[in-house]
This record gives C-alpha cells, structure tokens and sequence, in this order.
C-alpha cells in the first residue's frame, strides 16, 4: 500500500480524501492556491503546499509543477479527485512516465473513453445500445444537417471532447443547425482546445440513470446499482438519488450488467460510471462513461456500505476488489442535494463572499460532505458547490422526510444559497411520487422560484 499520497484538488472532495487515506493510514500531501490557504483541505492536510496564484491554469491545472512537487516530497501516487485534472489524459501519461501510480484508469482509457465519438464506436461494437446517431465525426455543418434529415429533429449537437453541458446544442428545425454547430464547436474548442462535433437523436425528457461501477486491474468488475440525476438545470446536476425510483429490479439487473460490459468492453479499472438516459417507453441508451469518482458517489456509499474513495485506491496499488457482485446489497434509500453559493432569484448568480453564521444538519442517517466553515470566504474562482446534503432513510419516503429536515435545520449566512430552491423540490409531487424527467426543472422553474424565494 502507499505511504504518501498527492492530493491534487480542493474543496470537499480534497477533505474526503484526505479523511480516507488518514484512515487507511497513508500521508498526504496537498497542493493549494494562495485563494485557498485557509482551507480545511490545508489544516487537515499532512503537508499542505502553496502551488500558486487562484487561477486554476497557474496552480490546479499546473501539471508539471504538480508532478515535480509529488517527486519532491516522495509520494508514490496522485489522487486527482473530480474535475481539474481527473479526467486529463495528459496528464495521466505523465503520472506513469515518472512512475507515479494515478489513482484512476490509466491514460489511454482516459483518452479512449474521454473521446465520447471513439466511446460511442466501442460501444456500438460490443452491443452496448446507444442514442441513433453519428458514427463518425461530423466534419461541418452541412454533414449533421444531412444525418439530421435522415434521423428526424429534434436532434442534439455534441462535442466529442465536452462536458457538463458545454459544446452541446438542441436543434429542433433544419434553419438551426449550421448556427448551433458553429457556437457549439467555438465553446469547445474554447473550453476544451477540440472543437469535433457529432449528432445524436434528441431524446426528449429522458431520465438520466447512471451506474457506479469498480473495476480491478484484473479484471474483476462490479456495478453497485445506479444513481437517478434527472433533476438537473442546464445539464447540471442538482438532486441525485439511488436507488431510482424508475427500475424495476429486471431493468436494474439488465442495465447494471450492460455497464459491466461496457466498463470490460473498454479495458477499464478503477471506480467509474456508465450514464445512461432511459427514454418514455423505458429503452436505455449509453451516453458516456465517467473515468473517475462522482460528485454524487457518497448516495451510493450510502446504500451499499461501500467507501468507494478506498476502494479506488486500493485498486491504484494494484490490490483485488474486496467483493464481488453477489455481495453488494442495496439497503434503504439514499437522496443528496448539492448546496450551491449561488441566488436563484437572480438567474442562479454566483455569490462569493464570508460566510457569517453556519449550521450543518446532524442525526441518524444524515452525512455533510463540505470543507466551509464559520467565518470562512467563499471564493469567486472557483466552482460554486460549497456542500453536499446526503440522507439515508429505510424507504424513499423517509429520505425525503428526512432531507427536508435536514436543509430545515441547515443555515448559512453570509451569502445566498440554493437551498430554499432544493428544499421546495422535494415538496413537489412530480418528485415525490418519483415520475421527474430531466425536463422537470425547467417545466417548473417559474413555481419553483416563486415558492423558494417567499420567505426571502
């Protein structure tokens, strides 16, 4: 096992790692920018080193520097939690280069599946379903305007290199694509240096399912049921549950063996996720895979008794998965909602600032993942998620009653936050009666808005 390992993120998921591999006994060392240096990541770190400025390209992003640092300090492994450079092929090449073990898949996985038109070709040819569509590249405007004609609109623009919900167009009239294809392609060439596109059917308000799986450098690979993420604004998630409301135990069985297959069909190891969006008639249809741990790994966590941050790990050292398939047992039902600084009332605006007063919500079955705290300034650089609210009740019911209470009881002053917009979603009897879509959000954001913001 290791003995130090590089932390190279921030946040909560820096903590939550930070807390595992204290558990497990292994040092780490973590790399922050000077926005951060009052961080809990940095108290609770083993080491803590100032990489550089706020700007994520001059410190998080700083590959080189986090590499020479890693060396320095002689950890033998590099956990990239999510975003930043989780996903980065790059980056992974490198790690392996210097004999530095990165906690994930290796690089030419990351490529390979982070290529969603090489993907969709994987998986097309190991019988993995996929939305019709592209099976190659589309090299203009006028070539999706032609598969488009053949397909039917509506139709959905997506970047070969994009991600949460960048380089990605609805089209539903001819007259739109070569405008959607020309600004989805600049915003990822922009945001992603490969501007590629390819077309799919647009499958309107499908339910987004996802399946959490882990997989050995062996071979050995497992699902751990799914995580619901329909309600989303913008293509980003906001609410994840598990299990989903929408599977009966046949589909789940099929489905989870499906992302198996998918996840051996690309060699994977490592934790991951295979996301799926189920249609109105409840056909399933691979999207994307995941190359890393997920924001919303902890509802998971929670149904299965898995700590699936140690778990990855362990597979990075070259350790066997710890179960198998017949072990893992969903119990009860698990619901977390992402607490954002950010003002719903004024179009979901970011809103930085000191945090003035803060209280989490505690009691059975309640987990905070978050690295704020009393007094703490919530930094305009970064991602506008301060906290995760995760729950675990019996049944789907108690979740729900449970959630409430938990973002009830949760205060933070200061700053604006989402939490009157999530705690007014779970009153809603689309959510409770478990029949949302995708399209749930903005169906109802009018209301939602209305109600959340009462009492402000």
């Amino acid at each position: 096992m290791f003995q130090r390992v590089l932390v190279a993120n921030r946040g909560e998921i820096a903590l939550r790692i930070i807390r595992c591999l204290r558990e497990m006994e292994i040092e780490s060392v973590l790399i922050y920018s000077e926005a951060d240096k009052e961080s809990l990541p940095v108290k609770f770190a083993t080491i803590p080193i100032c990489i550089g400025p706020a700007s994520a390209k001059e410190s998080y992003l700083n590959q080189d520097l986090i590499l020479d640092i890693a060396i320095k300090t002689g950890c033998e492994a590099i956990h990239p939690g999510y975003g930043f450079l989780s996903e980065n092929s790059e980056f992974a090449a490198k790690c392996e280069e210097k004999g530095i073990h990165f906690i994930g898949p290796s690089s030419e996985i990351i490529r390979k599946m982070g290529d969603k038109m090489e993907a969709r070709k994987l998986m097309i040819a190991n019988n993995v379903p996929v939305v019709p569509g592209s099976r190659e590249v589309c090299e203009s405007a006028q070539v999706a305007k032609e598969l488009a004609d053949k397909i039917g609109y509506p139709v959905l623009l997506k970047a070969v290199a994009g991600g949460g919900g960048r380089g990605m167009r609805r089209v539903y009239k001819p007259e739109d694509i070569e405008d959607a294809f020309k600004e989805a392609s600049l915003e990822a060439k922009t945001a992603f240096g490969n501007g590629d596109m390819y077309l799919e059917k647009l499958i309107l308000n499908p339910h987004h399912i996802e399946f959490q799986i882990l997989a050995d450098k062996e071979g050995n690979t497992i699902y751990l049921g799914e995580r619901d993420c329909s309600i989303q604004r913008r293509n980003q998630k906001m609410i994840e549950e598990s299990p989903s409301k929408l599977l009966s135990k046949e589909l789940r069985k099929e489905m989870g063996e499906t992302a198996v297959a998918a996840a051996k069909a690309a060699g994977y190891f490592s934790a991951g996720t295979i996301e799926f969006v189920v249609d109105q008639e409840g056909n399933y249809y691979f999207i994307e895979m995941n190359t890393r741990i997920q924001v919303e790994h902890p509802v998971t966590e929670m149904v299965t008794g898995v700590d699936l941050v140690r778990e990855q790990i362990k597979i990075a050292a070259g350790m066997k998965l710890s179960l198998t398939q017949d072990d893992v047992q969903l119990k009860g039902h698990a619901i977390e909602c992402r607490i954002n600084a950010e003002n719903p009332q004024n179009n979901f605006m970011p809103s930085p600032g000191k945090i003035d007063f803060l209280h989490f919500p505690g009691g059975n079955g309640v987990r905070v993942e978050s690295a704020i705290y009393d007094g703490y300034e919530v930094s305009p650089f970064y991602d506008s998620m301060i906290a995760k609210v995760i729950v675990h009740g019996e049944n789907r019911l108690e979740a729900i009653r449970k959630m409430r209470c938990a973002l009830e009881e949760m205060i933070v002053g200061g700053i604006s936050t989402n939490r009157n917009f999530q705690y007014i979603i779970l009153f809603h009897p689309e959510f409770i009666k478990g029949k949302y879509d995708t399209g749930f959000i903005e169906q109802h954001l009018k209301d939602l808005l209305e109600w959340s913001g009462q009492d402000e």
